[in-house]
C-alpha cells in the first residue's frame, strides 16, 4: 500500500474518533472526497428530489468530477487534519 493510501486509511479511522461531529456541509465534503478518492467520478443517475440526503451526497460528489484520486485523498487527509486540530 502506498504512503498516500496508508494516510488516507488512517484519516478514515481518525475521523470517526472526533469528539465533535462535523457540520452537515463538512460531512458532505468528507463524503465526496472519500468517494472520489476511493472510486473516482460519480456514476449512475442522480437520486430523485424526495431522496434529499442521497441527492445531496450525489451532488457533492459530482462537483469533484475530474479530480484525481490522489488529489481527493490528499484533500480528505487535509480536511481530517483540520478537523482534528479544531477538535482539541
Amino acid at each position: 500500500m502506498s504512503d498516500l493510501a496508508t494516510r488516507f486509511k488512517t484519516a478514515q479511522d481518525e475521523v470517526v474518533n472526533l469528539n465533535d461531529a462535523p457540520d452537515v456541509q463538512t460531512k458532505l465534503k468528507l463524503y465526496a472526497l472519500y468517494k472520489q478518492g476511493s472510486e473516482g467520478d460519480v456514476s449512475g443517475e442522480r437520486p430523485s428530489a424526495i431522496q434529499f440526503v442521497a441527492q445531496a451526497k450525489y451532488d457533492a460528489w459530482a462537483k469533484l468530477a475530474g479530480m484525481s484520486n490522489q488529489d481527493a485523498m490528499q484533500g480528505y487527509i487535509a480536511l481530517v487534519e483540520e478537523l482534528k486540530a479544531n477538535d482539541e
